[in-house]
């Protein structure tokens, strides 16, 4: 996932900057889903990978 995320974070004008954006969208956004819907709560456990070229957020455990 760290890879990806620099691959999808990184542009030549403006160096590491969009790398925020595109963690809020591609990670805290997912998982802001997934406390709302239930899926996840406190003192679960979350990993990021990547999957098909995309990242995914997958529950492991509490």
């Amino acid at each position: 996932a760290l890879s990806w995320l620099a691959a999808a974070g990184f542009d030549p004008a403006f160096g590491a900057r969009p790398l925020k954006r595109v963690m809020q969208r591609m990670i805290t956004n997912r998982l802001s889903e997934m406390i709302l819907s239930g899926t996840v709560q406190e003192g679960d456990s979350v990993n990021v990978t990547t999957e098909n070229g995309d990242i995914v957020l997958i529950k492991t455990g509490s």
